[in-house]
């Protein structure tokens, strides 16, 4: 497909597009990745970064892609059906388990007190992972380089002995006019016992009821990696299907 062709594809004549070389893909052994990807910039960025998330890309910093692999199709975007999500016995116990946790909105602006967080997440969770040598620049521009609406979420919670706020999770994401899309998160590893990676996700469905937007997009589940098994639980789910947007509970063998 031409660059014309697949700009006329996605309702962005003019827009270029650009396909990167195959690479190790990070969620299924074995396997080979590609994407094709355009840059976001200009007063239009926050309407096609909405535009392309509700055909299936992401965003990372002011580049938005799409997975474009031979013979693959495992990438599955998926996003949380805000007006049908009911919070579930297992979902009140992660409530009830961060009462105390306070959100604070805040301009996309990278702090020390955020890359100390990440980088005891990263050392943590993801010390194989891609981000393994992050910097404080390289987290600068993560943060930082953006085009589209994008806000910071910081989750704090009261120290007792100091009565201080500690930060113990942060949550990048961008406002779209249908929803709110989750870019990436990270929190405090010593607060595992908290599921503050949940506790976010569930915190974003809140979120969206509360600025009236009716989905919450997760990005890619990707059906074989242990790394992606958790968006399940966020049911109800629509993923993107040739035919468009369908609810995954609703799906017939």
């Amino acid at each position: 497909m031409s660059n014309e062709e697949f700009a006329r594809r996605f309702g962005l004549e003019g827009g270029e597009f650009y396909i990167t070389a195959p690479a190790p893909c990070p969620y299924l052994k074995g396997r080979r990745e590609r994407k094709i990807f355009s840059y976001l910039g200009g007063d239009a960025a926050p309407s096609t970064n909405a535009l392309l998330t509700r055909r299936g890309f992401r965003r990372s910093q002011n580049i938005i892609y799409l997975p474009a692999c031979e013979g693959c199709s495992a990438c599955v975007p998926v996003r949380i059906v805000v007006d049908d999500f009911k919070v579930t016995k297992s979902r009140r116990r992660t409530l009830t388990k961060n009462a105390d946790v306070i959100r604070r909105m805040r301009a996309p602006k990278a702090t020390a007190e955020q890359f100390s967080v990440l980088r005891g997440y990263l050392d943590s969770r993801h010390g194989d992972g891609g981000m393994a040598d992050m910097t404080v620049l390289d987290y600068a521009s993560m943060i930082e380089e953006t085009a589209a609406d994008t806000m910071l979420l910081e989750y704090l919670i009261n120290e007792p002995e100091t009565n201080e706020q500690q930060l113990t999770a942060v949550a990048l994401t961008d406002r779209l006019t249908d929803g709110l899309s989750m870019v990436y998160s990270f929190f405090e590893p010593d607060e595992a016992d908290r599921s503050l990676g949940n506790f976010m996700i569930l915190d974003h469905v809140s979120l969206a009821r509360e600025l009236g937007l009716p989905y919450v997009y997760l990005g890619y589940w990707v059906n074989g990696s242990p790394k992606m098994n958790y968006k399940i639980n966020f049911q109800p789910l629509e993923m993107l299907t040739a035919k468009g947007w369908v609810r995954m509970d609703r799906q017939t063998a």
